[in-house]
């Protein structure tokens, strides 16, 4: 059970990050917007939790122009897809050892 811990991410801790992950890892972009509305924070809070994430590259980002309106769009990257996913398996582990 010692080596399920040592998946347990540090970033996936918090459960605004749990969530930016969880929205992404199912779409292939989500814009600022969408991110900051279903998850019920400020423009701050989530753009502060979007930059631990991308320090770490597990998020990528997509700036364009929709018309004249900037947008900003985050999608997984690879790696973080394999330490989202790593994180919950070993989550579900623990928990099935736990019973």
């Amino acid at each position: 059970m010692k080596k399920l811990f040592t998946k347990i991410r540090k970033e996936f801790d918090n459960r605004t990050r749990l969530g930016i992950m969880s929205m992404l890892v199912v779409n292939d972009w989500v814009d600022f917007k969408t991110l900051k509305e279903m998850l019920g924070l400020s423009d701050g809070n989530l753009a502060s939790h979007l930059k631990t994430l991308e320090k770490n590259d597990f998020i990528k980002i997509k700036k364009e122009f929709i018309g004249r309106k900037p947008q900003t769009s985050y999608a997984v990257t690879d790696l973080g897809k394999k330490a989202f996913t790593d994180h919950l398996d070993a989550l579900e582990e623990i928990i099935r050892q736990s019973k």
